[in-house]
């Protein structure tokens, strides 16, 4: 008898990655549902990964984005990611959009384009989530995190509040923008975020956001809505969701929170 190859016959999906994270794909590879594969291609450019060109009419695309967007010319997918929070959030209003528009144009009609921004909106509406308590990564620094509160607020799903997560006494002495370069990345707990998502989300809150592709959380989704009583959005969690929904796929996925029944 044949065994399970992953063999995405029903859907193959591209995610561009930051280019020293392992998060996105093994969360991702935790949620897939059978028959779909992704398929990851590392970008090393800092945020956002497209630059605005002087007349803002369009992007440019940094090095490695534009070779990875080659490669999966070639590879016949349903749908492709930019699945990076931070590039969003700093690439500011219509970035998302350029970065869609300029994509698809070297992709080919086939292959459906998304953003990681696109897709956390997408989510939060789709779940009838319009003031999330925001929850962001450590190494966050505080312009980013500003920056993720405004560019949520201008799609219309204003945080109700915001919360920078705790990463524990081992790394309080280290600046936030210093904590993946000391290896917090491949170090992280899942059960104090739980712990501090559920102590400080607010009561006004009608949802909760979890910002962030590196940021390994996928796991808690189930057990944060089950005690809050309200939906729990995670950046790759929306990510595959949108993605499966624009290769057509409507498969429901259990354990990984509500969005993905839908």
């Amino acid at each position: 008898m044949a065994q399970r190859d992953n063999w995405g016959w029903r859907a193959r999906i591209g995610m561009f990655i930051v280019g020293n994270e392992a998060v996105p794909e093994a969360e991702w590879w935790a949620m897939l549902p059978p028959n779909v594969s992704v398929h990851a291609s590392r970008v090393t450019a800092r945020a956002p990964w497209a630059r605005w060109r002087d007349d803002h009419a369009g992007v440019e695309l940094e090095d490695d984005l534009a070779r990875g967007c080659q490669q999966f010319a070639a590879m016949r997918l349903s749908a492709v990611v930019v699945g990076h929070s931070s590039s969003s959030i700093l690439g500011g209003k219509g970035w998302d959009e350029a970065v869609v528009a300029h994509l698809s144009a070297m992709l080919g009609a086939g292959t459906r384009v998304t953003t990681n921004g696109l897709d956390c909106v997408a989510a939060l509406r789709a779940s009838g989530v319009r003031r999330p308590f925001l929850v962001l990564p450590p190494w966050f620094t505080d312009q980013v995190v500003a920056a993720g509160v405004g560019y949520y607020a201008d799609q219309g799903v204003a945080p109700v509040d915001h919360y920078r997560y705790d990463p524990g006494r081992k790394w309080r002495d280290l600046p936030p923008g210093e904590l993946y370069g000391h290896g917090m990345g491949f170090e992280q707990e899942i059960e104090p975020l739980y712990a501090q998502i559920k102590q400080a989300c607010p009561d006004a809150a009608d949802g909760v956001l979890i910002a962030g592709t590196g940021f390994r959380c996928v796991g808690i989704l189930d057990a944060l809505e089950q005690d809050l009583r309200r939906p729990v959005v995670s950046a790759n969690q929306a990510s595959l969701w949108h993605c499966l929904h624009l290769s057509g796929v409507h498969t429901p996925i259990s354990g990984y929170g509500s969005l993905l029944c839908r």
